[in-house]
């Protein structure tokens, strides 16, 4: 699945598990822009990620690590074992 794809799966997930509407995020976003988020047509900036994360009641991570997860087609714990890998290897040099 491509990013862009996996980021509306995501977040349409997130979204629907919380029971909100699109309606919910008309602070942050149009009803159109997260339609099109959703279906996979629009990339968010990172700012949004936060702005759509933040309106759900979730770290910004959860909608992130869901997306590579679908989009990489592995598991969420895998994704946070190589996460904590790396960083672990960051904090050595």
């Amino acid at each position: 699945m491509e990013l862009q794809q996996a980021f509306g799966h995501a977040l349409r997930r997130q979204r629907k598990a919380r029971s909100l509407s699109q309606e919910d995020f008309t602070r942050v976003s149009s009803r159109t822009y997260l339609s099109e988020l959703e279906r996979g047509l629009k990339n968010p900036s990172l700012g949004k990620v936060g702005e759509l994360a933040e309106t759900m009641g979730v770290h910004p991570l959860t909608l992130l690590v869901e997306c590579f997860a679908l989009k990489d087609e592995t598991d969420t714990q895998k994704l946070f074992d190589t996460v904590i890998e790396e960083l672990a290897t960051m904090k050595d040099t």
